[in-house]
């Protein structure tokens, strides 16, 4: 696996997990009770973003730790997985 696949491998991983980690534990304005004048109430009232990037690096880390495992010592490939072959029409 080269480098740059590499990094634009981690880097799609990075973006997934971001996603899936960004809604843990917000609590909106409305819910904290402390709605500032010009926002909207369900915004965030502490995101915690700097949080959220380091727990995304290191979960990343992993998920790419596992996916560089499988390709490059485990020998796997794309045709080892089992696809549904196309219907002849």
């Amino acid at each position: 696996m080269s480098l740059v696949s590499s990094v634009a491998i981690y880097f799609v991983i990075w973006w997934i997990i971001l996603f899936a980690i960004l809604p843990i534990g917000v609590v909106t304005q409305e819910e904290g009770g402390e709605v500032i004048p010009g926002t909207e109430s369900s915004a965030p009232q502490r995101p915690q973003l700097l949080k959220k990037a380091l727990i995304t690096t290191l979960v990343a880390a992993v998920v790419f730790a596992g996916v560089y495992w499988l390709k490059v010592y485990s020998g796997l490939t794309l045709d080892d997985l089992p696809f549904k072959p196309p219907s002849s029409r």
